[in-house]
């Protein structure tokens, strides 16, 4: 159900704060005249995740959460949405 997506890993802390970033237009912003764009991206930040975590098992949650957070933003769902629905 993606579609014009890449999703990388930084293996750098990335910038203050965030575990992840969404960068594009989500789908719910999408018009008849989205075209020949360059695709949307979702970077994960590997040490500010493995930064934040005690063991290899909450680093492997903590990257689930953090995709799917950022694959929410692609579905055009809030950052307030998201929190509510515990993402």
């Amino acid at each position: 159900m993606m579609a014009n997506v890449e999703v990388t890993v930084r293996h750098d802390a990335g910038p203050p704060g965030p575990l992840g970033l969404y960068q594009g237009v989500p789908l719910t912003n999408r018009t008849t005249r989205y075209a020949g764009v360059l695709p949307d991206r979702i970077t994960i930040y590997r040490k500010a995740i493995c930064a934040i975590c005690r063991s290899d098992a909450e680093v492997v949650n903590q990257v689930r959460r953090t995709v799917i957070h950022e694959v929410g933003h692609h579905f055009g769902i809030s950052d307030a949405r998201l929190h509510e629905l515990g993402w």
